[in-house]
């Protein structure tokens, strides 16, 4: 894996809002990553909650299978999602000084699947912060064939946490933001095994799938330590949801996982117990 970025990286991110890092997975790991979101894929698709899929053939279930919070139920995925390595890279990208899991999902988009309407991720979320980010991996090649994922560079500095919505017309974003309408959008084309990180206020959106196969991506969304509740239940357990109140800090540690603190203290908890307590949410 690719844990190191360069200044120039670094400043890329905080102005366009997005970064893409190719050959982040070397074969091995790319290998790996597929087989563990295959399978923890599988699992969740037995269940009734927690993917898009008990309407099949709705317009939203053909844009992808979305799977969220593989990690819960498969220890290998667990592994995965709380390796510190990814948990530092996010943090530093963001500037922050500790980062949590908020939530982790795969996207498989199908063989002709829908287009996802250029959109914000922060707005939905439980909390709001300029430090939200997300990791996208690509596990197969993203290309403007399949539907890789197009940004709007530099629209994090200016966006604000009203949720725009995902709607099924393409541009809808503008009638929110018309002065977006003059940024020209840039893809994100990359190959098997990249990496891309984004910001969860940075506006985009990704293609159809105009091809026979499928792309598949792993991602996770990563909330700021410290952030705290703003009132959303978005993917939040029923019971700790109704637990809390407006601007409680979002700290539980089973269900959102601390996985970089600057100065370390984190690493006391282990990724051990983190498995161990899979399937326990």
């Amino acid at each position: 894996m690719k844990a190191e970025l360069t200044p120039q990286q670094i400043d890329q991110y905080r102005r366009q809002g997005f970064l893409v890092i190719e050959d982040f997975l070397d074969s091995r790991e790319l290998d790996h990553w597929r087989s563990v979101t295959d399978d923890a894929v599988q699992l969740r698709l037995k269940e009734p909650t927690l993917n898009n899929q008990v309407t099949p053939d709705s317009f939203y279930a053909m844009v992808f299978t979305q799977c969220l919070r593989l990690a819960d139920i498969y220890p290998d995925m667990a592994e995965l999602m709380f390796d510190e390595r990814l948990g530092k890279l996010a943090a530093t990208l963001a500037g922050v000084d500790g980062i949590r899991i908020w939530h982790d999902q795969a996207l498989y988009k199908p063989p002709y699947g829908n287009h996802t309407a250029f959109h914000l991720d922060n707005p939905f979320w439980s909390f709001y912060s300029p430090g939200a980010i997300s990791i996208w991996v690509a596990l197969d090649a993203a290309t403007q064939a399949n539907g890789c994922l197009w940004y709007l560079p530099g629209t994090q500095l200016e966006a604000s946490y009203q949720s725009v919505g995902i709607a099924e017309n393409f541009g809808d974003i503008f009638k929110t933001y018309p002065q977006w309408k003059k940024i020209e959008a840039v893809p994100a084309a990359c190959p098997a095994g990249s990496a891309v990180f984004h910001s969860g206020l940075v506006a985009h959106a990704a293609g159809v799938n105009a091809t026979a196969h499928p792309r598949r991506a792993m991602t996770c969304a990563y909330m700021p330590d410290g952030s705290t509740f703003n009132g959303q239940k978005n993917v939040l357990p029923d019971e700790y949801f109704n637990s809390l109140k407006i601007g409680d800090v979002l700290d539980n540690n089973t269900i959102n996982r601390l996985i970089w603190q600057r100065d370390g203290k984190h690493r006391t908890a282990g990724v051990e117990q983190a498995t161990a307590s899979a399937k326990t949410i």
